[in-house]
């Protein structure tokens, strides 16, 4: 029986890595055959929601985000979530290949920095507490904690999407990095809680009203932020260039779901001093590399501008 269960314990982490690592590259292509496509249908003159590179990129997503919920089942979090960071570099390069769009060395130094300052972010970040029951994620949700922190970020939402969004979105691109961040504080523990309740609504036994109401609420919760992430996502593909997007949008994702989970599951109260330290220097890691990208990106624009400029005259 030992000898039959050693096989069990090694496969499943690499199963999870192996899927994690395909889903990666996978999520990795989506952004960029998302701009492909808009950019395709912006020279037709037509929508891209009829364009196959631009749905190509979109079925890709689907399968990238299937492909990190079987992940996340077979292997730890804190393997797989780093690997996210290979999707990063692999967009680079392959936006440097479809799209054109190369990255001056602050650019190439600014993604990195990001990628080695997420990764230090996941690795030293506090492990979820288990949550095993419809009745615990009840409680949690309805701490004052976590209900202050999500009505501060529906706020911000409601002030970015209403009135910031319209008049700098396609000027900035943390507006929209930030709204689609913002939202990832509601998808992921939207996608936790609903595996857990779907046990009492589905399973064997009576099914209660209120894990059925909590069950729809989870539901449209995770609906609706994955729908206005997915509008937001294009409308900042249709602006900017898609590894720079990537690249800031896999950072601000990975904190702020880092935070939502902490409050929900509380685990700040098992941050030990060095990994807040550690966490600290990948903070400070990550703001190097987001300033750095974006220096990069007010000199493409300037560039861009100069060389429009010349052809003109």
């Amino acid at each position: 029986m030992a000898f039959d269960s050693e096989p069990s314990d090694i496969s499943l982490p690499v199963a999870g890595i192996v899927i994690a690592v395909i889903s990666s590259f996978i999520n990795g292509s989506t952004f960029v055959l998302q701009k492909k496509g808009i950019l395709r249908s912006r020279g037709r003159g037509g929508s891209y929601l009829r364009d196959v590179v631009w749905w190509s990129g979109t079925v890709s997503m689907i399968i990238g985000q299937i492909g990190n919920f079987l992940a996340y089942n077979v292997a730890p979090a804190v393997i797989v979530t780093p690997l996210g960071a290979l999707g990063v570099l692999f967009g680079a390069v392959l936006a440097s290949w479809i799209l054109k769009e190369h990255l001056n060395i602050l650019g190439k130094l600014g993604c990195v920095l990001c990628c080695c300052g997420s990764v230090v972010l996941i690795i030293h970040a506090p492990k979820t507490e288990a949550v095993t029951s419809r009745l615990e994620l009840e409680e949690r949700l309805s701490d004052p904690v976590f209900v202050m922190y999500a009505m501060l970020v529906v706020l911000l939402l409601i002030t970015l999407i209403v009135w910031i969004a319209p008049a700098h979105g396609t000027s900035n691109i943390m507006v929209y990095v930030t709204i689609c961040s913002l939202l990832g504080s509601f998808t992921v523990p939207s996608s936790k809680g609903l595996g857990l309740v779907a046990q009492d609504v589905f399973g064997e036994g009576p099914s209660s009203s209120r894990a059925l109401v909590l069950f729809v609420g989870l539901l449209g919760t995770l609906a609706v932020s994955i729908l206005i992430q997915f509008f937001f996502i294009n409308k900042a593909l249709e602006c900017f260039s898609s590894n720079m997007f990537e690249a800031i949008y896999y950072v601000t994702f990975t904190s702020t779901v880092i935070l939502a989970s902490a409050l929900l599951f509380k685990e700040w109260t098992a941050l030990t001093l060095t990994d807040s330290l550690a966490m600290l220097c990948g903070l400070t890691t990550v703001c190097v590399g987001v300033i750095l990208l974006r220096i990069s990106q007010e000199a493409l624009i300037t560039w861009k501008k100069k060389e429009a400029q010349e052809k003109t005259d």
